[in-house]
């Protein structure tokens, strides 16, 4: 089957692709949803994104995403944003919003494509009514986040176990984003490993690519250091930002940086608004490690700055227990920015170690601190992983990626 006469349902419940990142529930997978349907579109395809409403005010259908592909806010529950594990009292909702929206409309579609587990569970049941395969993919997994997770995980209950088994055993595709991911499904899951193909997130060159330094720092207007150090990501505890801070704590007593100065800044949460633990607990270790003038924290930032952000940096880092991918990684080298990150998940596979970046393990805060210093010094080190990450991630662009899941959606059809 051709693109041009492909119709997919995309469904991203519990976040929408065009939500501000940096949020509780914003981040990688929005930009991939987004990407993707965009990408998708230039190849024909039409898409329909459906996602849980959580703005009355917000238009129900948006066209945000180009080639007559809609995002479809679909009323599940109150209008508002909602934890995750009280979203799972609404997936019925969302089926029977679809439903109603492509009955209206008069819509039918070839294949689902759904994004985490709770949207897996939504497609399961659209499937059944429609009679058209699933392609899922998880994100993240809930096994591996208790596994690794420094605090009991809210959302991560006996229900969401059961229920990424039901979709893994009854959807026709799973799309795993590294070999890793690959590993847990087979290792934890004991999923059908005949019906999983390793494709990895893109990423888009046209936006993510090296801006100069000096025009970057002049956009963002910071920072008031030559050597900006950057995180961005959610703010919860499986992010590793509490390690990062106290890394900056050690690296300030070092001597050798008094003619270094360097700061780190944070993209992510809103620190202006006390309504989270985690956040309140960060401060707290800020002023506790004296680092409140090395370590600013900006909230969220839309995604059409982070570019300047990433090339303003001299390392962006990437500190987290667990990630199933590594979105921010991957943008960071398009922009020519080393990557310092955690050797875990799908970041061990998309950082080569002493080319594009360094990997650490989670609790060495001496090895790290080893190799941010090394790149804040050394000139020719930076410049040299600066031009090897931005070669390295064109390999990720999204042309390449969304002809392969287009394939894999072919294939699926043909079964």
């Amino acid at each position: 089957m051709r693109g041009s006469k492909l119709r997919v349902a995309m469904l991203s419940y519990h976040t929408c692709p065009l939500a501000t990142l940096g949020g509780k529930d914003s981040g990688g997978m929005n930009v991939y949803v987004r990407d993707l349907t965009r990408q998708l579109g230039q190849l024909g395809v039409h898409v329909d994104v459906f996602t849980r409403s959580q703005d009355e005010h917000v238009p129900h259908v948006l066209h945000d995403l180009g080639y007559g592909n809609r995002v479809v806010h679909v009323p599940a529950g109150p209008e508002i944003p909602l934890a995750k594990e009280v979203l799972q009292d609404y997936i019925e909702d969302f089926v029977q919003g679809i439903v109603h929206f492509t009955e209206q409309k008069g819509l039918s579609y070839d294949l689902i494509h759904s994004h985490y587990w709770l949207s897996g569970l939504a497609a399961l049941e659209l499937s059944k009514k429609w009679e058209i395969p699933v392609v899922h993919m998880f994100h993240t997994l809930g096994m591996m986040k208790q596994r690794v997770s420094p605090e009991p995980v809210k959302d991560d209950g006996d229900f969401r176990l059961k229920g990424e088994k039901d979709v893994l055993r009854q959807v026709s595709r799973v799309i795993a984003a590294t070999p890793a991911e690959y590993s847990q499904l087979q290792w934890l899951y004991r999923a059908d490993m005949n019906r999983v193909t390793i494709i990895p997130p893109g990423v888009d060159i046209s936006r993510f690519y090296p801006i100069p330094a000096d025009e970057a720092k002049e956009f963002i207007g910071v920072p008031p250091c030559n050597r900006m150090l950057l995180f961005v990501g959610r703010i919860e505890p499986l992010k590793g930002l509490d390690n990062l801070i106290e890394v900056i704590a050690i690296m300030r007593k070092d001597k050798e940086f008094i003619n270094l100065p360097f700061c780190l800044l944070v993209i992510g949460g809103d620190p202006s608004v006390s309504d989270s633990a985690e956040m309140d607990r960060l401060h707290e270790l800020r002023q506790k490690c004296k680092v409140e003038d090395l370590v600013t924290f900006l909230g969220k930032r839309c995604q059409d700055t982070l570019p300047y952000y990433y090339s303003a940096a001299r390392v962006v880092v990437v500190p987290s227990h667990y990630e199933s991918f590594g979105m921010v990684a991957l943008e960071a080298m398009a922009c020519g920015t080393p990557v310092v990150a955690s050797h875990v998940g799908g970041l061990a596979f998309l950082i080569k170690d002493g080319e594009t970046g360094f990997t650490v393990p989670v609790n060495d805060p001496n090895l790290m601190v080893e190799r941010l210093s090394a790149l804040i010094r050394d000139d020719h080190l930076h410049q040299m992983m600066s031009k090897q990450a931005a070669k390295f991630a064109k390999e990720y662009r999204w042309d390449l990626i969304a002809k392969r899941v287009l394939d894999l959606y072919q294939q699926c059809l043909k079964d």
